[in-house]
């Protein structure tokens, strides 16, 4: 009986010390390896308080600040934290309704009930004055600074773009984001986001009962500094930016300007735009649905995102091509009906060579040397020949995206044999099919940022730079962007012979078509356009460079339904050329031509 006894006491004393090494273990493992109840039991007596960086500030070439910040305070709740309050009395305060903060509430606890939550952005100066007096009233509820943007002037609102709240799908995708955060939505903000963002920072606190400030948590040990977004300088001219606004103002089309030495962009003018600060604050959503909603769709990006035919400005790289295909020589002469076949033409001297037909813009000149290029005889077929049109054009620059800092850009249409063959079939079109292709009309289309750029590659006699925005990043050079020079494969004498024609374009003879724009001392070299437009009146496009030796910026400027080029777009053009070289403008009537010349006007009527 002693030793049953003796065995049980055994037994009890074994699994005794059993459960005290269970319970021991059990409370190590929550005390020392997991720590989700230290966190949580944390959690309701400190407060986790977001401190975002300051935003990267954007600058022009010359050292203009172009976006800058301003601060901002938005009203963050967490809802574990939240108590019995008076809601009314904050919803007063806040401007808002019962069922607004029940909708607000609900969304913060959809997300996380113990992590902070955006309740109400960007409150008014008032607003917060009362909220620092009073807010001890809501436990739950505090103040989060951040910064908002802000701008030097009113212009380039589509190369800089916007910031906005982001999306659950951008939280879902990039860990950095929470919901109540800002991201560059469009524009240089958007390309450059991980930039001009910075790291956000933490601070942690103890709050006491009513949810009040009582002292850094653990002195401070598990707080971390917000690291500043990256200043940026872009490659823009401000106040030629400014300017060219300023001349397309109540018109539809787009400025593009480029230094032909770099590549680098000097003003992007996209017309009808806005003013950026539209953007920005407590009243961004409301003014982004006017905008959207405007008929003259104020929020397209022309410069890169409308595709036009280019028309008679297209004629310099036809002849280009020839030259480079051996087809014709600079000074082989073609008569002119008036007109080709079915392509009419104007009257001029006759008959042409290279450099006059530019200078006339004679349309027979340049349809009898693309049927050359398209039927020559060294390709086995017109499809071959064609196919050697499309990829010299493409390696001007045509057909295809050119800048990385502006992500919407579309490349264009140069057609491929393909699309022909599927209206005619394999081999049942000729070059007098798609003769018009010849004057720039037609089915191909172009961007002003490509007439622009390909106006550079003539400056530079073959070759261009990628075109881009941004010249530096806190100082250093973004050379990812800043490819190698791109050659267009064609010899640089041959452009010698397309400089001259554009140079008499403007300072030529009778049948110049731009001699009334010529500057003083200053050579255009340029060519007119004047784009046909099935659904109203004609396009009005001008290209061009300056000086003819040593050039300094590379022009597109094209003004829909505002008829020949010569009558709008080359004023414009030279303009700002004139602005940009000399830093002023002579010709004062010029200039009032062009400010008081409105395409809108026909369409208010319509509305």
């Amino acid at each position: 009986m002693n030793d049953r006894y003796l065995n049980r006491r055994h037994l009890i004393s074994a699994m005794a010390v059993v459960a005290a090494l269970v319970l021991l273990g059990r409370l190590f493992h929550i005390q020392v390896v997991d720590d989700s109840y230290s966190r949580f039991a944390e959690r309701n007596v400190v407060r986790y308080v977001t401190r975002y960086p300051a935003r990267g500030m954007i600058y022009d070439r010359n050292g203009e600040l172009m976006v800058y910040n301003q601060p901002a305070y938005d009203l963050m709740v967490i809802p574990a934290q939240t108590t019995e309050m008076d809601t009314a009395g904050l919803c007063d305060m806040l401007g808002i309704t019962r069922e607004s903060f029940i909708s607000r509430m609900e969304a913060a606890s959809s997300y996380s009930r113990l992590v902070p939550s955006l309740f109400v952005r960007q409150l008014s100066s008032e607003t917060y004055a009362m909220l620092q007096e009073t807010l001890f009233r809501f436990p739950g509820f505090f103040v989060q600074s951040r910064s908002l943007r802000d701008y030097s002037l009113p212009v380039a609102a589509h190369l800089v773009g916007y910031i906005g709240e982001v999306d659950r799908r951008t939280i879902e995708a990039d860990e950095y984001y929470r919901p109540g955060d800002y991201y560059g939505i469009s524009g240089i903000e958007r390309s450059y986001e991980e930039a001009l963002r910075g790291t956000k920072g933490v601070s942690v606190y103890m709050v006491d009962v009513h949810g009040r400030r009582s002292g850094s948590f653990r002195d401070g040990a598990i707080d971390s500094d917000p690291v500043p977004g990256k200043d940026i300088v872009t490659t823009i001219d401000l106040e030629l930016q400014a300017y060219g606004e300023l001349l397309m103002q109540n018109k539809r089309g787009s400025i593009v300007a480029i230094e032909p030495a770099t590549g680098e962009i000097l003003a992007m003018v996209t017309a009808p735009s806005y003013d950026p600060s539209l953007l920005v604050g407590r009243a961004r959503s409301e003014n982004f649905r006017s905008l959207q909603s405007d008929t003259l769709n104020p929020l397209f990006n022309r410069a890169i995102m409308a595709a036009y035919p280019p028309g008679s400005a297209f004629k310099p790289f036809v002849g280009l091509i020839a030259m480079h295909e051996g087809v014709i020589t600079p000074d082989m002469r073609f008569e002119c009906a008036p007109g080709y076949r079915f392509v009419g033409c104007h009257s001029h001297h006759l008959p042409q060579d290279l450099p006059g037909a530019i200078m006339s813009s004679c349309n027979a000149y340049f349809c009898q040397i693309f049927r050359r290029i398209i039927e020559n005889s060294s390709f086995g077929s017109v499809s071959e020949a064609y196919s050697g049109w499309n990829q010299r054009l493409h390696s001007m620059g045509f057909g295809s995206r050119l800048t990385a800092d502006l992500m919407n850009e579309l490349p264009g249409f140069i057609p491929e044999p393909a699309y022909y063959d599927r209206f005619y079939g394999e081999g049942g079109w000729r070059a007098l099919t798609i003769i018009s292709l010849g004057i720039g009309q037609g089915e191909i289309m172009t961007t002003p940022l490509q007439l622009a750029n390909g106006m550079a590659s003539i400056a530079n006699r073959g070759y261009y730079y990628r075109p881009h925005l941004v010249r530096a990043i806190d100082g250093e050079q973004p050379g990812e962007l800043i490819a190698a020079r791109v050659e267009t494969g064609i010899d640089s004498l041959d452009y010698t012979h397309v400089i001259e024609g554009l140079s008499r374009v403007v300072h030529g003879g009778e049948g110049a078509t731009a001699r009334h724009i010529a500057l003083p001392e200053i050579e255009i070299c340029g060519k007119t356009g004047t784009v046909q437009n099935p659904h109203g009146e004609n396009h009005s496009v001008f290209v061009a460079f300056a000086p003819r030796e040593n050039p300094q910026i590379a022009i597109a400027v094209v003004i829909e339904n505002a008829g020949f080029g010569s009558t709008y777009a080359a004023p414009a053009a030279s303009l700002m050329i004139e602005r940009y070289l000399t830093g002023t403008v002579t010709n004062r009537w010029r200039e009032e031509h062009i400010l008081n010349f409105s395409t809108l006007a026909a369409d208010e009527e319509e509305y």
